[in-house]
């Protein structure tokens, strides 16, 4: 199945067209799992299909090697209403391909489905290949990636499709969404009684917003907290209330655990700390990896992501990367340049034919 680089693009380029035609919001993925699952097919390549997740295996697969995992996902977010163009028609205009899901990430998504078939039946590999195309990625769902990680191989090394200048992403921060609760006593405000709990939960803000994490990451910066939102009182002004909730958003670094940081939280304020959930935790590869080194040495630079993706729910050593720009997704009007898509292209294949020969 080797093709030329120009195939290769035509081929991508008609299926991303195909992706923004297709409604894929998040949990609603269902046709672009089906036209996934057709592409692979009209290709003879043999899929696997679990929910609204494709896979593909290279055709020498061995079990005695290890496995590169190739992902990125086919779900997006809702258009929203500043949007001046049809988020589903795919047009092409002036080197720019508009629709919803273009740059983030279809762009990726279909860059990487060339990679995978430029080397699907390539034989003496030094690694095998899994193509995986993911469900639930932009609410970080359980029925994404981390649903089908038991189901895979072993991974050796993740490449997460996201737009990023084709540089290399090998910091993202983590994130931890905790519901607190502050804890007075009620009584009658012209009397002066009760315990007012809004004080009590301004004590905690006043130390969350002030607070400075000891360490702090290379490529994130610090540990960063804020409260984001807060309630209290029955709308009765005489009553002193006896409880005050609010919530933290707060944005993790390879410095550390999300375990470490809740712990810290409970060590220092007096409210009631309620994490949602521990599960999106930062991620960070060294540098000196040599699958990273070899990508420098492609031109490709490090940096530190500020924003989620996959890579937060698994567990291998994982980098960042996909033409696009980070700063286009979730805007209206959203596009990716013609010229992204094939730059992408070859340098996922520039960068794997260094990795697998």
């Amino acid at each position: 199945m080797i093709m030329a680089s120009d195939d290769l693009y035509l081929i991508s380029l008609q299926l991303l067209k195909d992706l923004i035609e297709t409604q894929s919001f998040s949990r609603e993925e269902e046709n672009t799992a089906l036209l996934l699952e057709n592409f692979f097919k009209e290709k003879s390549i043999s899929c696997h299909r679990s929910g609204n997740n494709i896979w593909a295996f290279n055709k020498s697969f061995n079990p005695s090697l290890p496995t590169i995992l190739l992902n990125s996902h086919h779900d997006t977010v809702k258009p929203n209403s500043s949007w001046t163009l049809n988020p589903f028609n795919p047009e092409e205009k002036d080197g720019k391909l508009y629709g919803l899901g273009s740059n983030d990430a279809g762009g990726c998504l279909v860059s990487l489905a060339a990679t995978f078939l430029h080397f699907y039946d390539r034989p003496s590999l030094k690694y095998n290949l899994v193509f995986a195309s993911t469900a639930e990625e932009e609410i970080s769902g359980a029925n994404g990636i981390a649903s089908i990680i038991p189901q895979l191989p072993e991974i050796y090394f993740a490449i997460i499709g996201e737009p990023t200048e084709m540089d290399l992403a090998v910091a993202e921060k983590g994130l931890i969404v905790v519901d607190c609760e502050a804890q007075g006593k009620a009584g009658h405000a012209a009397r002066n009684e009760g315990i007012n709990a809004i004080y009590q939960a301004f004590e905690d803000i006043h130390w969350i917003q002030n607070y400075k994490f000891p360490k702090e990451s290379e490529w994130l910066g610090p540990v960063k907290m804020q409260v984001t939102v807060i309630e209290s009182g029955t709308k009765q002004h005489n009553v002193v209330p006896d409880k005050c909730t609010f919530t933290i958003d707060i944005r993790t670094t390879d410095t550390y655990s999300n375990e470490e940081v809740i712990k810290i939280l409970n060590k220092n304020i007096k409210s009631v700390v309620k994490p949602r959930s521990l599960r999106l935790q930062p991620s960070f590869i060294d540098i000196d990896h040599p699958f990273i080194q070899s990508g420098i040495e492609m031109g490709m630079k490090p940096y530190g992501s500020p924003t989620l993706s996959d890579q937060a729910l698994i567990k291998c050593p994982s980098v960042k990367v996909g033409p696009g720009k980070s700063e286009r997704s979730h805007t209206a009007d959203e596009f990716i340049e013609l010229k992204e898509i094939k730059e992408g292209i070859e340098k996922y294949i520039g960068w794997l034919s260094v990795i697998l020969f």
